[in-house]
C-alpha cells in the first residue's frame, strides 16, 4: 500500500505549520494555560504535603493515636513520592550534564 494512502497530507501540511509556528514564536500555547513552572511548583508542593502528612501519621502512631492502615498507606504514598522526586532529579542532572557535554 503506498504511503499516500496511509497518511492524510492535510494532516501532515497542518504539523508542519503548527511546528514552524512554534519555532517562529519560541512559545507553545497550552490549552489550559498552565506553564511548566507553575505545574513543577504544584508538584512539589504537593509531594512536600505527602511526606508531611506521612510523618504526622507515623508521630501519631507511636503514640497510639493512628491505626494501622491509615499509617501504612500515608508511609507508602510517602515513600513512592519520594521516589518520584529522587527519579526526576536524576533525570535532570542527567539532562544538564548532557547539555554541558555539547560542543558550543
Amino acid at each position: 500500500m503506498p504511503i499516500d494512502k496511509i497518511i492524510d497530507p492535510n494532516v501532515v501540511i497542518n504539523a508542519y505549520s503548527k511546528g514552524s509556528n512554534i519555532a517562529k514564536s519560541g512559545v507553545v500555547a497550552s490549552n489550559d494555560g498552565v506553564s511548566f513552572s507553575d505545574f513543577l511548583r504544584q508538584e512539589v508542593t504537593d509531594s512536600i504535603d505527602t511526606l508531611k502528612t506521612g510523618e504526622k501519621i507515623s508521630a501519631k502512631a507511636v503514640t497510639g493515636e493512628a491505626d494501622l492502615i491509615s499509617v501504612v498507606e500515608a508511609v507508602t504514598a510517602a515513600e513512592l513520592t519520594l521516589q518520584t522526586v529522587v527519579s526526576v532529579r536524576d533525570r535532570l542532572i542527567s539532562a544538564y550534564q548532557e547539555i554541558m557535554r555539547m560542543p558550543i
